[in-house]
């Protein structure tokens, strides 16, 4: 196959550094030119490598200690890293883009317990203490349901779980004394200890003291000694198997590529 200009373009848009960009250019005469495609830039850009591309009408911030340019070329900006929600409220009448909207804390007190569809992830606490919390439905484009998040929620007795969520933060639903039903999306497994959730990232969370039904059924939590992680899965998530005191075996499959942080912290036998 004979890769075309569009191809290339597509394909170094993955690059990491300004050098891969020079390198294909003098490396391969008929792909000169490559970097001026750009109308946006595909990597974070310094005073230099600014140059290489005189085209960009867009630019992307891929980080908060990314240089920004206001050169008179761009004309909208692009936002990759976290932002709370009042953030995006503020700033999204300059006509900015902004990929990664996190609830917090604050934003919750000043704007309630529904969350806002532009929202991609849940931040630390975010639900802390909401003593007026019953029930709460996570819109599908929430990946992060971060640390300690609805704990001590204690008048929560139901909550649904998108299959978008790839990481659940630890003592998530600590405290919530009167949580008895979960809608998980997406259910892998259940044991006696943990709940396993989601393709291709396998991810779980600490069965809640009083949880009675998953997905509108009676469980049955099983003790179950010896675990086979399903090959569609690509990923163990943060705390994965952590604390699963039960768990003496365990078979890895060669899909699995990312092991998460204390994914098996205290299993041991």
């Amino acid at each position: 196959m004979k890769l075309g200009y569009n191809e290339i373009m597509i394909t170094s848009m993955y690059f990491n550094d300004i050098k891969d960009f020079i390198n294909l250019e003098i490396g391969i005469k008929r792909f000169r030119g490559n970097i001026e495609r750009f109308h946006f830039n595909p990597i974070p850009l310094n005073e230099h490598s600014r140059e290489f591309f005189p085209n960009i009408e867009t630019f992307h911030i891929y980080n908060r200690k990314d240089k920004i340019f206001d050169d008179g070329k761009i004309f909208k900006y692009v936002i990759w890293y976290p932002v709370s929600y009042s953030t995006y409220l503020f700033e999204k009448e300059q006509g900015n883009i902004y990929k990664n909207i996190k609830y917090t804390r604050e934003d919750r007190n000043k704007y309630g317990n529904t969350i806002p569809l532009e929202v991609k992830s849940l931040g630390y606490g975010c639900f802390y203490e909401c003593y007026s919390l019953t029930s709460i439905n996570i819109p599908a484009p929430i990946n992060e349901i971060g640390c300690v998040c609805f704990s001590g929620c204690s008048s929560l007795k139901s909550i649904n779980i998108p299959a978008s969520v790839s990481q659940i933060g630890i003592e998530c639903f600590c405290e919530c004394s009167s949580l008895t039903s979960v809608s998980v999306d997406n259910l892998q497994f259940v044991s006696k200890e943990r709940i396993f959730m989601n393709e291709p990232v396998l991810v779980s969370i600490e069965i809640p003291y009083k949880l009675q039904i998953i997905n509108g059924k009676n469980i049955e939590k099983k003790d179950i000694n010896e675990f086979i992680i399903p090959t569609t899965i690509s990923k163990l998530g943060d705390d994965c198997f952590s604390e699963y005191s039960s768990l003496k075996s365990i078979n890895i499959p060669s899909s699995i590529n990312e092991i998460g942080n204390y994914c098996f912290r205290y299993v041991i036998h």
